[in-house]
């Protein structure tokens, strides 16, 4: 198996802010009942290269789930890698449905192209994920992307996911190759986005245009993709890992990144005079559990930013868990090995099998208040602004992604910025063009600089109306509830609202201010859509996660019970009585 090498940038860092002394904060030592020693038998790597692949050794496929059976009779990475999408795309969809093994591609192994089919609700058609490191996108890409979900129809459209990337809606089987193709010529992949994969990396939406920021997340988040999906060209060392897989890199006081929800998130710190990362690990959302990140105990300096994630990424690809699919996220290694069993392993799949403890200068300031990125902000570069563009629900049409592509080359620098909140930003904007931006019709009429205080903060995933394993609407339903509550009550500050339509929590339910997880319910003796109630997850450095408020709301019955909770909770007032003092 070949192997990647790769060159590193060191991006420039900075505390960001000239007046305020930076400040070092150490993270107090955590007493906690390890588990006992993991016996020999217990690190055998449970895979081995075979065929320029990892597979499953032989003698650890007792009690494997089901998608690793699938993995075991066929490689996923062939249909990429080998060209098996090809031949797959020419077969009639009546043949592929005769097969169980062909079946499997379309419903299981294409997601390791991030193909995924709607089989449920689109049957024939698929969404198609993205890799979008930092979330930075081109005019050139978002145009080509906007022709591809254009010749689809109704069925065609595009979103924004809570990643900070595209997820593109409609697509059809026998376009695949071509659509392929059409991305590697603009400098996009979908490779390795879905299913026991690495997802994509997150960094600061405001990478190396923010006055504040620490460290330019950039480099450290296209070096990560690089080296995770080989260039682009799959990388059979990390395709058959457990689980899915989050990583991040932190660049901003504001932790824009939710370090506490990914799987690996690295935290700028210096160490005796030198850059580099503290490291988290294990946060993961699931049905059956949430967990956040915890310490790891090692400082890396920045040029280890890659070993580090391969020594990690081996770890959990070598001894984590096949059984219980709900149990094989690298937090349940992480539980069984102890933390400390944990990072012994990590060392020992470091390049000198060495990992320096963490350090205690943390560069991320504590006390810091987040900021807003949606409306005008001066950059770090003198007489350049960024805007932040609200994303209603981050959806968007072919001819709004072609206007915003627009936007960007006669604006800006025909860049553009995705966020974990699905909206998006324009960079790079001379301020003598500012004005004449905030007039445009996109602006005024569909993607507002300055949405409304709830609506400016609301999340929702896809929802039943493509998604399989929703069970109830989100997007549409999001934006109606938001409404309908902003008529009854006035509030004074951001709440951040989140929707997802089922336990797989892709829209984060559990970092939400208020978050609603679909479900069904009983309201007048009928079935009906409703939802579980979350209450008081916060983002930033005190992060934690909410906890259930009240669970089967009928999605009917949501209205009141939100603005009772906002009056209650948030400190919002009733229309009624704000008229009434005036």
């Amino acid at each position: 198996m070949t192997s990647l090498s790769v060159k590193f940038f060191y991006p420039s860092w900075s505390n960001g802010n000239r007046t305020t002394r930076l400040q070092l904060h150490a993270t107090p030592a955590q007493t906690v009942a390890l588990p006992p020693a993991a016996g020999a038998d217990r690190l055998e790597p449970r895979v081995e290269e075979k065929d320029g692949y990892f597979v499953l050794k032989e003698k650890f496929r007792g009690g494997i789930n089901p998608q690793e059976k699938i993995k075991i009779e066929k490689e996923p990475m062939g249909l990429f890698m080998e060209n098996g999408i090809e031949e797959l795309a020419k077969l009639p969809f009546e043949e592929i449905e005769k097969s169980k093994l062909t079946k499997d591609d379309i419903d299981v192994r294409l997601k390791w192209l991030g193909l995924f089919h709607r089989r449920k609700h689109h049957y024939g058609r698929f969404m198609m994920r993205l890799k979008l490191p930092n979330g930075i996108t081109t005019s050139a890409q978002t145009r080509y992307l906007a022709s591809v979900i254009r010749k689809y129809g109704k069925d065609g459209c595009a979103d924004v996911t809570t990643r900070q990337n595209w997820q593109i809606r409609g697509v059809v089987l026998p376009d695949v190759p071509e659509i392929l193709k059409g991305l590697d010529e603009v400098g996009l992949t979908s490779v390795q986005s879905g299913m026991d994969n690495v997802r994509n990396a997150v960094g600061n939406p405001l990478a190396g245009i923010d006055p504040h920021e620490i460290v330019d997340t950039r480099p450290y988040n296209n070096l990560l993709s690089q080296f995770i999906t080989s260039n682009s060209q799959g990388n059979p060392a990390f395709t058959n890992l457990p689980r899915k897989w989050n990583v991040c890199v932190i660049g901003s006081h504001d932790l824009y990144e939710h370090p506490h929800i990914n799987d690996l998130a690295y935290m700028p710190a210096t160490k005796n005079g030198s850059f580099g990362f503290n490291l988290l690990v294990g946060g993961f959302f699931s049905a059956k559990r949430c967990a956040e990140a915890i310490p790891l105990d090692a400082w890396v300096p920045s040029d280890d930013v890659v070993s580090s994630c391969k020594a990690i990424l081996e770890t959990f690809r070598d001894l984590g868990a096949r059984g219980n699919r709900q149990k094989c996220r690298m937090m349940w290694l992480i539980d069984e090995l102890g933390i400390e069993g944990f990072r012994e392993e990590v060392v020992k799949r470091m390049p000198r099998q060495e990992l320096e403890r963490a350090s205690f200068e943390d560069l991320v300031q504590k006390q810091w208040e987040r900021r807003d990125y949606l409306g005008v902000h001066p950059q770090k570069q003198e007489g350049y602004s960024f805007v932040g563009l609200h994303i209603p629900v981050g959806r968007l049409q072919a001819d709004e992604m072609d206007e915003l592509a627009r936007l960007a080359e006669e604006y800006g620098s025909g860049e553009l910025r995705l966020t974990v909140e699905q909206n998006i930003i324009i960079p790079n904007i001379e301020n003598s063009k500012i004005e004449e931006l905030l007039k445009e019709p996109l602006l005024k009429d569909r993607f507002s600089p300055e949405p409304s205080i709830l609506v400016k903060t609301l999340v929702a995933c896809t929802g039943n109306q493509f998604c399989g394993q929703a069970i109830i609407e989100t997007k549409a339903r999001a934006l109606k509830v938001t409404h309908e509550v902003e008529r009854l009550v006035s509030v004074t500050r951001p709440v951040r609202m989140h929707w997802t339509g089922c336990p797989n929590t892709c829209a984060q339910v559990q970092v939400a201010d208020i978050g609603f997880m679909g479900c069904m319910t009983r309201k007048d003796g009928k079935v009906v859509e409703g939802a579980d109630v979350f209450l008081g997850g916060r983002i930033g450095s005190d992060s934690h996660l909410g906890e259930v408020y009240k669970k089967a709301v009928p999605c009917d019955d949501l209205v009141p019970l939100v603005v009772d909770i906002l009056v209650e909770k948030f400190g919002a007032v009733h229309r009624e009585r704000e008229e009434g003092e005036e």
